[in-house]
């Protein structure tokens, strides 16, 4: 009889065990998923402020990011002169020289040329009428409309003509002193910028590695650190390069037809041609326009536009690919998100960092770890019930797991 009071106490005391147990496991379910709803949340609001943040504070943002993307691009000569037994202000200041130099060089050969283009613009509406209206015929039932067009063009140009001056820089000196006066204090911040970070790269990156509080954690710091600068220079230098060969042979292909000013073209479709896809599509179009304002045949002022096509065409399937190479091959999905997202949020100058920011993005996530969304909404967050299953049918495990 006593023995039988002693198993039903037992048994007593084990069923009380495992309830104890399963409080506890639901309890700690009902923690972390409400410790996950919190983490997606705040998630999701940061994702949803960061870009108007961004948008809002492109007078802060926008220059310093372009300042440390530049700088990233420019840490292999920084450390190329410190090689040669420089210090690191002096390399910088050799870096920012460099920098400025071929700044001003592609003013000259650019934007001066470009101003008086637009400054002839308005007088050359009636030789672009003359010259696309052959072409128009063809299209009769598109003619009043675009003659509307036209005409709406001719009135602007004579009432601009009547009040605007268009007044050429001669410098990037001249650019910077003519601009409105925060432009001026932006530019003259992002040099700063960029002196700054490559003086102090050298230093910098010796205190974060050394600061790690693990050898492993120190070699993977600098592992990431030598991605990022490696990935950026390389792109940005290989780019660079085919860019300026590029515009180079269609400067001297619109020498060949007697474009005016094939340099500034060159140099234009040059730029451009760092903005993917949409880039080569404005070349094309400012270019059907150069020729419409120099040439009066309508399918000799075709002929710019299609050889920067042809060119283009070379570039972007045969040249680029085989210099870049596989390891810097981006899926186009990414660069068109990037490319929309950078340039909704800071207009021309952000569709030209978008590519670099997405390198620079890929390879930090590359080495971190990408974040599994999906896997902590459905696998192991706040959309799932099956952890909970599990604690119920195996408390004591789920509990002693946490």
């Amino acid at each position: 009889m006593k023995r039988g009071h002693e198993s039903h106490a037992t048994d007593d005391e084990g069923s009380d065990s495992k309830e104890i147990l399963q409080d506890a496991a639901e309890a700690a379910y009902g923690r972390d998923r409400l410790l996950a709803a919190l983490t997606l949340m705040i998630g999701v609001g940061l994702a949803v402020a960061l870009p108007f943040a961004l948008r809002a504070g492109a007078e802060f943002f926008l220059p310093v990011t372009a300042a440390l993307v530049i700088a990233i691009a420019l840490v292999p000569m920084l450390e190329w002169f410190e090689r040669r037994g420089l210090p690191s202000a002096l390399s910088a200041l050799i870096c920012v020289l460099l920098l400025l130099t071929v700044a001003n060089v592609a003013v000259a050969s650019i934007v001066l040329p470009a101003a008086e283009w637009v400054r002839l613009l308005p007088e050359r509406i009636g030789r672009i009428q003359e010259t696309l209206a052959p072409l128009l015929d063809v299209y009769a039932n598109l003619e009043r409309f675009i003659e509307d067009i036209v005409t709406e063009f001719g009135r602007d140009a004579e009432s601009s003509q009547r009040t605007v001056t268009v007044e050429t820089p001669n410098s990037l000196v001249d650019i910077i002193a003519t601009s409105a006066p925060f432009a001026a204090i932006q530019m003259f911040f992002a040099v700063l910028v960029i002196f700054f970070f490559l003086s102090g790269w050298t230093g910098m990156r010796k205190r974060t590695i050394v600061g790690r509080s693990s050898f492993g954690g120190a070699m993977t710091t600098a592992r990431v650190i030598q991605q990022v600068v490696d990935s950026t220079s390389t792109y940005l230098g290989t780019i660079t390069a085919v860019n300026i060969l590029m515009g180079l042979i269609v400067a001297f292909a619109l020498w060949m037809i007697d474009m005016p000013t094939p340099l500034m073209w060159g140099g234009i479709v040059a730029v451009l041609n760092y903005i993917p896809y949409l880039g080569p599509i404005a070349s094309i179009m400012l270019l059907g326009l150069g020729g419409l304002m120099a040439f009066p045949d309508p399918w000799y002022a075709l002929l710019p536009a299609l050889s920067f096509a042809l060119i283009h065409l070379v570039e972007a399937n045969f040249i680029t690919p085989m210099v870049v190479g596989r390891r810097l091959t981006i899926n186009p999905l990414l660069i068109l998100v990037s490319l929309s997202f950078w340039a909704w949020v800071w207009g021309t100058t952000g569709a030209l960092l978008a590519v670099p920011l997405l390198i620079i993005l890929k390879t930090v996530l590359a080495a971190a770890g990408k974040p599994d969304i999906a896997g902590f909404l459905f696998e192991e967050g706040t959309l799932t019930g099956h952890h909970h299953e599990e604690a119920l049918d195996d408390p004591e495990a789920a509990t002693n797991s946490r």
